[in-house]
């Protein structure tokens, strides 16, 4: 019997080892018959014309270039059947390689799920892995082989539009954020019928643009790049990431699509990456405007010199890399290089043995149409609600109350609810939205008075609707007021210089508080707002972002107590924009500001230092105590472990969950530390009087940095251990040391 399980083991590893081989030999097969015009066609990517996401190229050629083998893939053909018209047409090129068709499918295809910030305010890894898994599926069955997602940029900066389509500002929860979505993403292997290859963007540090401004430049030490930048790309190629795509920003001076030390030397080279690089839209092109190129031709050479595969929409591939390998700027082995990677995920998508194996009418009638996808929406959206104050216990509303007032300029909205880079269905309509006003429709009991005044518009100056508004909440027994602002004020180009809650929203909040009402403030955003007199004065808020196509129902599934708000903050909520950007890993500094002292101190003189809300924040309508803190040993080796263990309690009356975050300071070191840095967390969920107890293990992974030679490791000494509910409520300490 040994010897047959053997057998079958050695059969299984050499088959994987030929089909694998077979792949490698039918790339290099398809190599040689192809024409240098073949070959840079395979690196060149067109947007279709009905969805537009950057400036188009206009080429009233495109259907004619497909036909000639000289366009490898498309962007923004939505369905089966345009993307099966497409494809057909490249089955007329002489070689009849297929097109990749690739798509922005960010938080959902027609199911729509919560923007990516808000999903990892839920800070559940497996349901930001299924949401993804759920938005692939839909998406293959929509004739789409590739998705520009996850964005795993690192961001400390309101300001940037696009925090909205990340993790947020650390660099441990974006790397676990990472690694789940692109498993998401990619399922089982790539070719299943429910797999798109992921992307991971934007390589790198585009997060850190200067001043929060999109596609600004980015100026940082090699070390920070490394130790916070650079973690979440890594985890995305440990998940086996098919593809990655660069950055718009120059760092320290180089242009990313240009930059051959994050592209070769890291990526493809240190890392050891299989997949290609594609530009971002029109990078290669931009590099003019950068003052980093006089022309597109010097541009595509080094472009493709320093490892961008694959040129987005900016034709300079397609019209200069041919003459360059003629003058012998460009060696062929480069050009081919490039080709290789693109045509090994076209045969690993099984592209070759049926280019039209994505474009099904049956499956992308039924996966668009999956009821679990809607309920399972719905869930993702409740986990990623974020209770910030309930100071009165307003929350959760009773179904009984006779009349409640649903007041503000987002009540009645459904697209706004998909929020910045939802999928533009053109042959769906928008009914399948749940609008807040309808998700509470569906909720309260039939005795139940619902009430609606808009009050006003997002942006509005003056303050005609207030009147009705306040009319209306004198007729209710309680008040709910949702507000924010508008769903395409975050994304990319949307940078704003001022975060406060936009127009005359908060002077609504103010008169409609003189009623003596209770109210329930909803704050719709795809940022972390300012609003501090709101902050200060209302006792009830409820952070709800851009929640997708279910938000309406997740809004009252929480708001009446049906789901207990779970949520945390992933990023830090800012007083004002000068303390921008505002993390909470930072350093202590020489003259650090202990109890908000400010004399001769690293302090404002106007404002504290500490965020309006710390990340990691967020409440519950239970409490939860920690208690009975545990090491295993107090001095550990590098090759040793400590078990941490910690007793969790519900001690409310109601079920909930609870993320328990684990943070370590290494207390002197060769360069300096930050004050804390999570290192750890685990969500439970716990019924009211329940108690468990869960244990979290430091290995020299988590106490390791890089020191100022660029080297990863530890170093000995002592760290502080804190066990919390957030950044800034730490309820549990220790201390341990790491020995030689």
């Amino acid at each position: 019997m040994k010897n047959i399980i053997i057998a079958l083991f050695l059969t299984t590893s050499f088959l994987g080892f030929s089909q694998q081989k077979t792949i490698n030999q039918r790339v290099e097969e398809l190599l040689k018959k192809m024409t240098l015009d073949e070959k840079i066609g395979q690196l060149n990517q067109y947007s279709g014309d009905n969805a537009i996401t950057g400036p188009l190229t206009i080429n009233p050629n495109k259907q004619d270039e497909i036909k000639a083998g000289k366009i490898g893939s498309m962007l923004n053909i939505i369905g089966y059947q345009y993307t099966r018209q497409y494809q057909e047409l490249a089955m007329q090129s002489r070689l009849k390689i297929p097109l990749l068709f690739g798509l922005d499918v960010i938080h959902g295809h027609k199911t729509t799920f919560p923007i990516p910030l808000a999903e990892a305010a839920s800070w559940d890894l497996a349901a930001m892995e299924l949401s993804a898994r759920i938005a692939a599926t839909e998406a293959a069955a929509s004739g789409i082989h590739w998705t520009f997602a996850p964005m795993v940029d690192i961001s400390r900066d309101p300001r940037w539009g696009r925090v909205m389509e990340g993790a947020g500002e650390d660099t441990y929860l974006g790397s676990r954020i990472a690694f789940a979505r692109v498993k998401g993403f990619q399922g089982n292997k790539l070719g299943d019928l429910n797999s798109v290859m992921a992307c991971a963007k934007h390589f790198a540090a585009y997060g850190a643009a200067v001043g929060g401004r999109d596609y600004n430049s980015v100026d940082m030490s090699n070390r920070m790049l490394w130790e916070t930048y650079l973690p979440p790309f890594k985890a995305a190629v440990d998940a086996g990431a098919a593809t990655f795509m660069n950055s718009f920003n120059d760092i320290n001076g180089i242009p990313a699509t240009a930059n051959k030390y994050i592209q070769s030397d890291i990526l493809k080279g240190k890392w050891g990456f299989k997949g290609f690089v594609v530009s971002d839209w029109g990078s290669i092109s931009e590099m003019i405007a950068h003052g980093y190129s006089p022309d597109k031709k010097d541009a595509a050479q080094k472009a493709i010199m320093a490892g961008n595969d694959m040129d987005m929409e900016g034709n300079a591939y397609n019209d200069n890399l041919a003459q360059l390998v003629k003058e012998n700027k460009v060696p062929i082995v480069v050009v081919d290089e490039a080709v290789r990677r693109v045509l090994r995920k076209k045969f690993e998508l099984g592209l070759f043995d049926d280019p039209f194996k994505y474009c099904s009418k049956e499956r992308q009638e039924k996966e668009l149409n999956n009821p679990e996808h809607t309920r399972i929406a719905r869930e993702v959206a409740s986990k990623s609600i974020i209770l910030l104050k309930n100071e009165k216990n307003v929350l959760p509303l009773s179904k009984e109350t006779k009349t409640i007032a649903f007041i503000g300029p987002m009540v009645k909205l459904k697209r706004a609810n998909h929020g910045f880079w939802a999928v533009d269905l053109k042959d769906v309509d928008s009914t399948y939205i749940v609008s807040q006003w309808e998700g509470l429709e569906r909720k309260v009991g039939k005795n139940t008075k619902l009430l609606y005044a808009k009050g006003c518009g997002v942006e509005d100056t003056g303050k005609a609707g207030f009147q009705e508004a306040i009319d209306v909440a004198k007729q209710s027994d309680v008040v709910i007021l949702s507000i924010g602002e508008r769903w395409n004020m975050s994304g990319e180009a949307k940078s704003r210089s001022n975060i406060h809650l936009p127009g005359v929203q908060e002077d609504l909040i103010k008169e409609l508080q003189k009623t003596g009402k209770p109210i329930v403030i909803l704050i719709n955003a795809g940022r972390p707002l300012i609003f501090n007199w709101t902050a200060d004065n209302m006792p009830t808020i409820v952070y709800t972002w851009w929640l997708g196509s279910e938000a309406g129902n997740a809004i009252a599934d929480v708001l009446f107590g049906d789901y207990n708000p779970s949520g945390k903050l992933p990023m830090s909520f800012p007083r004002e924009e000068g303390q921008i950007p505002i993390y909470y890993n930072h350093f202590s500094t020489g003259r650090p500001s202990i109890n908000e002292d400010k004399i001769y101190k690293s302090a404002y003189i106007d404002l504290p230092n500490s965020p309006k809300f710390p990340f990691g924040y967020g409440l519950s309508y239970t409490t939860f105590e920690y208690s009975n803190l545990k090491l295993s040993k107090a001095k550990l080796r590098n090759n040793e472990t400590i078990e941490v263990f910690v007793t969790i309690t519900n001690s409310g009356k109601f079920a909930g969950e609870e993320v328990v975050q684990l943070y370590l300071q290494d207390k002197f070191g060769s360069v300096v530390r930050p004050i804390l840095e999570l290192k750890d967390f685990q969500k439970l969920k716990l019924e009211a009087g329940e108690t468990k107890t869960i244990k979290f293990v430091i290995d020299n992974e988590k106490l390791s940095f890089y020191n100022k030679d660029l080297k990863w490791g530890s170093e000995p000494g002592e760290f502080d251990l804190m066990i919390g509910s957030s950044s800034a409520d730490i309820r549990l300490k220790s201390t341990f040391e790491l020995i030689k």
